[in-house]
């Protein structure tokens, strides 16, 4: 049986992935669906009760920045052994809001935390495994802040600045720089219906 994708949607708060994520799973069940095989939506930190669990935990309660990390890596090793992996190995799709990148991204550009230490957690909870595709929407910080201000009471980290903002989309775009391989990157600010035109042709591609 072949293995199934996992592709995974990125941004900083406020870049729109939200507004796309079930719009791209109605195309990619149309495109699976005839092969017999199920996409299977989920979001970081979540995916699992004990995953959402700790995901209330994050988004609300204050906490040591290690402490955070090490949070967001015990989620995520749970989402990986209940969720992810046993899906692909079933042969479905896995469209995951968020995942190691947001981490990299958030704990390790925005909160300053040490790249070698989310590295070492990285290697320690997946090995090597790693997205078949991350679709990053790229947005500047002053836009998503627009965005967000219109949006929910926010959380935890919706909250920050947007100095934040601009040192969490930097670390986003470095990482995409280090594995063009499997990013493809999605200007934000164009209309919806420019940017689900792109991401047809991307999933074509996959």
């Amino acid at each position: 049986m072949a293995r199934g994708k996992f592709i995974t949607l990125e941004g900083i708060d406020g870049a729109g992935k939200t507004t796309h994520l079930g719009w791209l799973r109605e195309r990619l069940e149309q495109k699976v669906g005839p092969t017999g095989h199920a996409v299977v939506m989920t979001r970081e930190p979540g995916g699992t009760p004990l995953g959402e669990a700790l995901r209330h935990i994050l988004l609300h309660e204050a906490m040591d920045l290690e402490t955070e990390a090490l949070l967001m890596f015990a989620a995520r090793r749970e989402h990986l052994a209940q969720v992810i992996e046993p899906a692909l190995v079933r042969g479905d799709w896995v469209l995951s809001d968020r995942f190691t990148d947001a981490t990299f991204a958030y704990q390790g550009g925005g909160r300053g935390l040490p790249r070698d230490k989310l590295e070492a957690l990285e290697r320690w909870v997946q090995g090597g495994f790693q997205p078949d595709l991350t679709v990053l929407f790229d947005v500047p910080p002053e836009t998503a802040s627009a965005r967000r201000g219109a949006a929910r009471e926010p959380d935890r980290f919706e909250s920050e600045s947007d100095a934040f903002f601009t040192r969490t989309r930097a670390e986003y775009l470095r990482r995409a720089e280090e594995a063009p391989y499997r990013f493809a990157i999605v200007d934000s600010t164009q209309s919806i219906e420019e940017i689900r035109r792109q991401l047809d042709g991307i999933v074509a591609a996959l």
